[in-house]
C-alpha cells in the first residue's frame, strides 16, 4: 500500500474527469516512462550495432515523460506550459533525427548529415518558439519555422538521405521510410497548435471549430505520444529484425 501512494505521488493526483487536456498529460507521463523503461531494459537483446539507436530511443521518451510532469502541473495551476514544451522539443526533436543518422550509419550517413538534421529541426524549433511565445510575428516566424520543417522533409524523403536508405534495401529501407510517414504526417500535429495557439493561419477559424483554443495542449500530447513512443518503436523493430 505504501509502494502504491508513493507511485500516485510520483505521478500526481488524476486530473479530474472533464479535463481532456489534463487526462492526456497523465497518460503521456506514464505511457512515456513506460516507454523509456521498455527501451533501456532493451538495450541488452539487441546487436550492439543498434544500442545506440535505441539508447537514443529510450532518452527521447524519457527527456518527455520528465517535462510532462512539470506541464502537467503547469497545467493544473493554470499556467502556460509553452516554456516547458519547447525545452522538452529543443532536446527530443533533434534526438529523433539523430536516429534517421544512426539507422543510415552503416549505409554511408556521414556527421555531416547529422549536423545538418539537428541544425534544420533547432532553427524549426527556435523560430516556432519566437512566434508562439508572442516575441515576434506569428505568421512570420511560422513560416520560417514551416521552411525549416520542409527542408527536413526533403532531406529524408528525397534528398540523400534517401538514397542511402534505398541503397541499403531491406528492414533499414524500411525502417527509414517508415520514420519518414512520421515526419510527415505525425510532425503535421504540431503546425495545428502552433495555428490554434497563435491565432494564425489561414484555417484557424475552421480548426478551432474542431479544437477550442485553450484545448491546444491536447493536440500536442497526442502527437508527442504518437511520434515519440513510435519513432522508438519503430528502431527497435529494425534492431529485433536485424
Amino acid at each position: 500500500m505504501e509502494n502504491f501512494l508513493n507511485l500516485m505521488y510520483f505521478f500526481g493526483d488524476a486530473p479530474a474527469g472533464d479535463d481532456l487536456v489534463g487526462i492526456t498529460f497523465w497518460i503521456g507521463t506514464m505511457a512515456m516512462m513506460a516507454a523509456s523503461a521498455f527501451f533501456f531494459l532493451s538495450l541488452n537483446s539487441v546487436d550492439s550495432k543498434w544500442r545506440s539507436s535505441i539508447l537514443v530511443s529510450g532518452l527521447i521518451t524519457f527527456i518527455a515523460a520528465v517535462h510532462y510532469m512539470y506541464m502537467r502541473d503547469a497545467h493544473a495551476a493554470g499556467d502556460s506550459t509553452t516554456v516547458f514544451r519547447y525545452v522538452d522539443w529543443i532536446l527530443t526533436v533533434p534526438l529523433m533525427c539523430v536516429e534517421f543518422y544512426l539507422i543510415l550509419k552503416g549505409a554511408g550517413a556521414t556527421k555531416g548529415h547529422l549536423k545538418t538534421l539537428v541544425l534544420a529541426s533547432t532553427v524549426m524549433l527556435v523560430c516556432g518558439y519566437v512566434g508562439e511565445a508572442g516575441l515576434g510575428n506569428a505568421a512570420l516566424w511560422g513560416l520560417a519555422s514551416g521552411l525549416a520543417y520542409f527542408y527536413i522533409v526533403y532531406l529524408i524523403k528525397f534528398g540523400e538521405l534517401a538514397k542511402l536508405a534505398a541503397s541499403a534495401g531491406g528492414a533499414v529501407q524500411s525502417a527509414h521510410n517508415t520514420l519518414c510517414l512520421f515526419v510527415i504526417i505525425g510532425w503535421a500535429i504540431y503546425p495545428i497548435g502552433y495555428m490554434i495557439g497563435t491565432g494564425s493561419g489561414m484555417w484557424y477559424e475552421f480548426m478551432t471549430g474542431l479544437v477550442a483554443a485553450e484545448n491546444m495542449d491536447f493536440i500536442y500530447n497526442v502527437g508527442d505520444s504518437i511520434n515519440k513512443i513510435g519513432f522508438g518503436l519503430v528502431v527497435y523493430n529494425l534492431a529485433v529484425s536485424k
